[in-house]
C-alpha cells in the first residue's frame, strides 16, 4: 500500500448522512487534530458549503471526486488509509470505489444493508482484497454493528461465564425511536427491483447464509408471531433482520464458527405482553405482509421514490435525532444449560444521528486494527474488530453494551407511540 496523507476521506460528504458523519469528525477529533481527513463528493462548492456550516477550519481538504469517475475513486483511495462512503444505493452506485479501495489497499467501511450487492463482490473481490490487504467492512451503521456486536458480546460472555458459546441466541429490539435513513428506504426499493427481476437474488435475500461459505442448520424465520414466555412479551417481524441475520451468520463464519456449527439466531421486535401485546404483534405483522405486498409492484416503488423518500440533504431534525434511541436484548441460551442475558442501547435516533458516530467509530477503529491481526479481505464488524470496536464505542458513548440479570431480565416495555417500523 502507499503512504496515505489522510487517515480517513468521507465520501458523499455533501449527503445527508455523509454530512452528519464530517459534523460528528469534526466535533469529536477536529480540534485536536488527531485524525487527519478530508471530505470528498461530486460538487466542490457543496463541500464548501458543508465544511463551513459544521465549523471546520478553511484549510480541512476538500476533493472532488464523482461516484461514476472510476479515475477519481482511484486516485481518491491512494490518498487515505480509510474510506467512509455513504453513497448508495450500493447496487447502483458502490462498485467502482469498491473496486479502487481492493486495487490500492485501501480499507473501505460503508453504510450497506443490500445483501444481493454484498454477496455479489464478496465473490468478485474477496480474493483479491486478500491480495491488496485492503479490508472491506459493509454494513457499518444501524445495520448491523449494534446486532452483529451485540451478538458478538453476548457470545463472549458465555465462554467467560460457561466455557462455551451460546447454541441459541435471540435478538429483541425492546424499544426504538426514530426513523430508518432515507439511504436505508433506496436501497431497500433497489434490492427488491433486482430481485424482482431475477429469482436467484430472492431466494439469496430470504437465505440466512447468504453471505456465508455454506449453510449448516435450519434457522428460525421469524417472520410470525410468536410469545417469549422468558422476557415476557410478544414478538414481531423486525425489518432489518434480514440483513442483521446474514451478517451475523458471516461473523461467525469468518471466526471459524465461535459461536458453533450448530449457532441460529432469531431477530424480532418485542410488542409487549398480554391480550395489548398479542394485538401490536398481529398488527405489525400484517403490516409487514402488506408493505411487501405493495413493493411487489414497480408502480408503488415509483411512488414511495417519489413522494416518501427524503430529498438529497434532506432528513430528520437535530431535536428528532438527537431525542431519539433504541434498546435491544439479547437472550442466549446453549443445551448445556447456560443461559445469559446482554442488552446494547444507542442514544440517538438508529437510521442518522446513531449511525453516523457507529460508522465512524468504525473507520478509525479499522485503522488502527494490525493487519497481522486482521489480514486483507472482505470482512464484518465483530470478525474484523471484535472486542476492540465494542470498547471504542463505549469509551466514545456511542453504544452502551451491558450483561443483565440471567435471572430476572427485565420486562418488555410497550412500544412507543411515535415508533416507526417501515415505509
Amino acid at each position: 500500500m502507499s503512504a496515505q496523507e489522510f487517515d480517513v476521506i468521507v465520501f458523499g460528504a455533501t449527503g445527508f448522512t455523509g454530512r452528519l458523519v464530517a459534523e460528528y469528525l469534526q466535533q469529536t477529533y477536529g480540534a485536536e487534530g488527531e485524525v487527519r481527513w478530508a471530505m470528498a463528493g461530486r460538487d466542490l462548492t457543496k463541500l464548501r458549503t458543508v465544511s463551513s456550516e459544521i465549523g471546520a477550519p478553511m484549510s480541512l481538504p476538500l476533493i472532488a471526486a464523482d461516484a461514476r469517475d472510476a479515475n477519481a475513486l482511484e486516485a481518491l483511495a491512494h490518498r487515505a488509509r480509510v474510506i467512509i462512503t455513504t453513497v448508495g444505493p450500493y447496487q447502483l452506485y458502490g462498485e467502482p470505489l469498491l473496486a479502487a479501495c481492493v486495487r490500492a489497499g485501501t480499507d473501505y467501511v460503508d453504510l450497506c444493508g443490500e445483501p444481493n450487492w454484498m454477496q455479489a463482490m464478496i465473490a468478485k473481490y474477496e480474493t483479491q482484497a486478500k491480495e491488496s490487504g485492503a479490508r472491506i467492512v459493509f454494513s457499518c451503521g444501524f445495520d448491523s454493528i449494534p446486532f452483529d456486536l451485540g451478538v458478538f458480546f453476548l457470545q463472549q460472555h458465555m465462554q467467560d461465564r460457561f466455557g462455551h458459546p451460546a447454541d441459541k441466541v435471540r435478538g429483541r429490539v425492546r424499544k426504538m425511536k426514530g426513523t430508518f435513513s432515507g439511504g436505508t428506504m433506496a436501497s431497500m426499493l433497489a434490492s427488491v427491483d433486482a430481485a424482482s427481476r431475477d429469482p436467484n437474488l430472492r431466494r439469496a435475500m430470504a437465505d440466512p447464509y447468504a453471505l456465508s461459505p455454506q449453510s449448516i442448520v435450519p434457522q428460525p424465520r421469524g417472520d410470525g408471531v410468536k410469545h417469549d414466555a422468558d422476557i415476557p412479551s410478544w414478538s414481531a417481524p423486525f425489518v432489518m433482520a434480514a440483513i442483521n441475520t446474514k451478517n451475523v451468520h458471516r461473523s461467525n463464519a469468518l471466526m471459524n464458527y465461535a459461536y458453533g456449527r450448530d449457532f441460529t439466531y432469531e431477530e424480532m421486535m418485542l410488542t409487549g405482553d398480554g391480550a395489548d401485546g398479542e394485538k401490536r404483534a398481529k398488527a405489525m405483522l400484517g403490516q409487514s405482509k402488506m408493505q411487501m405486498t405493495l413493493l411487489g409492484f414497480p408502480p408503488t416503488r415509483a411512488l414511495l421514490r417519489r413522494f416518501a423518500l427524503p430529498k438529497p440533504g434532506e432528513g430528520p431534525s437535530k431535536e428528532a435525532r438527537e431525542t431519539g434511541f433504541y434498546d435491544i436484548l439479547y437472550i442466549g441460551e446453549s443445551a448445556k444449560g447456560g443461559k445469559l442475558s446482554v442488552s446494547v442501547k444507542g442514544d440517538k435516533d438508529p437510521g442518522y444521528g446513531s449511525t453516523s458516530k457507529i460508522i465512524t467509530e468504525a473507520a478509525l477503529c479499522l485503522a488502527d486494527t494490525s493487519r497481522a491481526q486482521t489480514p486483507g479481505g472482505i470482512w464484518t464488524s465483530a470478525a474484523a474488530m471484535g472486542a476492540s470496536l465494542v470498547d471504542r464505542l463505549q469509551a466514545r458513548s456511542v453504544l452502551r453494551f451491558a450483561v443483565e440479570d440471567k435471572d430476572a431480565p427485565r420486562r418488555a416495555h410497550p412500544l412507543p407511540p411515535d415508533y416507526q417500523a417501515s415505509l
